[in-house]
């Protein structure tokens, strides 16, 4: 029975950003782009304040799929990369973290690009 509440969690905390962004659409003049990026930015806002980590832990898949979870990651792991290399973690620690999620993205895409048929607009 635990499994169930972790999936209905997971579904409700991913559920509730996806509200949250729709409510932007629909009320602001906010475009989607900027919404993507905001969530990318409160992800590594929330992070640095202590906030994301608990989240993530309580909501699963439904807290580390959205775009707050790769800002989080990014942010993660440059803090992890300037402990241990100093300051050139900057510039490595974010790709280095996000590395596992880039590649499966590109080659999903790349499996997308095969199977579908490209129309001339």
């Amino acid at each position: 029975m635990d499994i169930v509440l972790d999936y209905v969690w997971a579904f409700v905390i991913g559920g509730a950003f996806c509200v949250i962004a729709q409510i932007l659409l629909d009320k602001t003049s906010l475009t989607p782009a900027r919404i993507l990026v905001g969530y990318v930015v409160a992800g590594v806002i929330l992070g640095a304040v202590g906030l994301y980590e608990p989240l993530m832990e309580f909501a699963g898949a439904g807290a580390s799929t959205p775009l707050t979870g790769f800002g989080y990651v990014i942010a993660h792991g440059v803090k992890t990369a300037v402990e241990e290399k100093g300051f050139l973690g900057v510039l490595s620690g974010g790709l280095a973290a996000a590395s596992a999620v880039i590649s499966a993205v590109l080659a999903m895409a790349f499996v997308a690009a095969l199977v579908t048929k490209s129309k001339q607009k």
